[in-house]
């Protein structure tokens, strides 16, 4: 579908959509990074001009988070959802549910780290209700949304991650 450097967005089925991005840095530091509050709120804004005023992960099982963004014109969008599974640092299932949906239903958000040499290859899949959902999401752009947040979290993992 669409590739970029080492992000790439592929539709393994007809209802998920996985997103790709190789980080020059061990699995941990981008398993902090997509897990604390404090982190989050720094990389996962999407295009210039969104901010995360509300960040609040309770993260286990059963715990829930929600996401707060604030456009600089004053527009905001949230999302939240529930902890399914949680295998640090290789693994974390979750489910998806914006508060003024611009998709029917809930999304499971799945985000495998893999390790080698130091490098961590990270997958975020998207499962949703139906494959017309699933296109709903790819006609959003959302996929360029997510490639800008990886590059943050590249520059984010990357100045705090090595010595």
């Amino acid at each position: 579908m669409t590739g970029s450097g080492s992000f790439h967005v592929t539709t393994p089925s007809d209802r998920e959509i996985a997103m790709t991005r190789v980080f020059e840095v061990p699995r941990q530091l981008v398993f902090e990074a997509i897990t604390q509050p404090e982190l989050v709120s720094q990389w996962l804004l999407g295009p210039p001009g969104w901010s995360m005023p509300v960040c609040e992960i309770d993260l286990r099982v059963g715990g829930k988070y929600r996401y707060v963004w604030r456009h600089q014109n004053g527009k905001e969008m949230a999302s939240g959802g529930e902890f399914r599974e949680i295998v640090p640092p290789e693994r974390l299932v979750a489910t998806e549910r914006f508060e003024d949906p611009w998709y029917p239903g809930e999304g499971i958000a799945t985000w495998t780290l893999a390790e080698a040499g130091g490098t961590t290859t990270l997958i975020l899949t998207m499962l949703y209700d139906s494959q017309q959902t699933r296109d709903v999401a790819l006609r959003t752009g959302m996929e360029k949304g997510v490639a800008i947040s990886f590059d943050r979290l590249e520059e984010l993992v990357a100045g705090g991650g090595r010595e």
